[in-house]
């Protein structure tokens, strides 16, 4: 008798992102094979609580967005001795071990390396980049500082911090139109378009609903391109074909935005994109380049404005949605690569991967 793999599947949480989270969690657990792994749905509400959670219901209804109640509240153990282990905090019975984390938290609180901090400390394996990528690709101007040292095209910015506005320099250096945004936060939550300087103001006062650094950046021309990074169980990397959005123009936000990603049906992806096969390597190569430079481990999605001068990269998603409609198990099923098998080859790797707590000396 073979022994399945216990995955501990955690999603919800606290950021603004909590549904997206439930709808990428729904279709992971739908998709592990069954004959390899045994599914422990674990959720975290809204307020931070962890409670045990469902395989069920995680799909958007209408306009109708899923989210984690609390049912029980669950602690994971932060003993490498008791790794894997979840316990119910009011009787301290052992409710669920796990042998590997599937985390499935986008935003703050779960893909900025908080939560992966937890799991080092715990000592269990989990799926997705370490801390410092976590981190790093979390906040887009530190994603940014990155690449560029890496001598990676990237658009030009300006951090807002404690300020709201923009100096008369900033603003000839940036240019009409610029996009606001959060700087640590996902699925273009907090962004939006500024054609016209006196809307500067309420921007960023939107992004600042999500986070208190707001990134102001140009504006760049060109189709939006979406890449996948996977990691395999040997260390081997591996890019996708790409993806090139299409219709974004059509929406009502004028640009990828949130409702525009998950509630309208207007955007459509061709896959692959029909780019001669010089410029499917160059992006290839910088999405590897990408990954490498944040030092990321199992999977990302890299994001592309490609122009006339060539590809920019807008960002780097170290935990990219996996909801049915997402675009890195798209662009892996067009390499090749179905979303059960992709499952299983991410569970795999951060089995393999992980090296565990390292003792401590005599």
């Amino acid at each position: 008798m073979t022994t399945k793999t216990r995955v501990a599947v955690v999603y919800g949480g606290r950021s603004s992102e909590h549904s997206v989270s439930c709808v990428s969690a729904g279709a992971i657990m739908a998709n592990l094979d069954r004959d390899k792994f045994e599914v422990i749905p674990i959720g975290i509400t809204q307020e931070g609580f962890w409670t045990s959670g469902t395989t069920e219901g995680l799909e958007i209804v209408g306009d109708k967005l899923p989210v984690v109640e609390k049912v029980n509240e669950l602690a994971l153990s932060l003993a490498p001795e008791t790794r894997g282990e979840f316990y119910d905090t009011v009787n301290g019975a052992l409710f669920a071990k796990a042998d590997v984390i599937f985390p499935v938290l986008h935003g703050p609180y779960g893909e900025d390396g908080t939560l992966q901090g937890l799991f080092e400390l715990s000592g269990v394996p989990y799926v997705g980049a370490g801390v410092l990528a976590s981190a790093a690709g979390m906040d887009k101007e530190y994603t940014k500082k990155l690449l560029a040292a890496e001598g990676l095209p990237v658009a030009p910015e300006v951090i807002l911090r404690d300020r709201s506005e923009l100096t008369e320099a900033e603003k000839a250096l940036l240019g009409l139109p610029v996009f606001v945004k959060p700087a640590r936060a996902g699925s273009s939550i907090g962004v939006s378009k500024v054609t016209d300087w006196s809307q500067l103001e309420g921007a960023v006062r939107l992004a600042h609903g999500a986070d208190t650094k707001v990134l102001v950046e140009s504006e760049i021309t060109g189709s939006e391109v979406e890449i996948g990074v996977l990691q395999y169980p040997d260390g081997s990397l591996r890019a996708s074909v790409p993806a090139r959005l299409v219709g974004i123009e059509d929406s009502e936000e004028g640009f990828y935005g949130f409702e525009t990603k998950y509630i309208d049906d207007v955007v459509s992806a061709e896959i692959p994109a029909q780019f001669d096969a010089g410029l499917v390597e160059q992006l290839q190569e910088m999405a590897l380049e990408a990954f490498t430079a944040l030092n990321c481990s199992g999977l990302s999605r890299v994001d592309f404005f490609v122009t006339d001068k060539g590809p920019v990269i807008n960002e780097i998603n170290t935990l990219p949605g996996f909801t049915p409609i997402s675009m890195y198990p798209q662009v892996w099923a067009a390499s090749g690569v179905g979303y059960s098998e992709l499952l299983t080859l991410l569970i795999e790797s951060a089995l393999s991967h992980h090296e565990g707590p390292v003792a401590s000396a005599d």
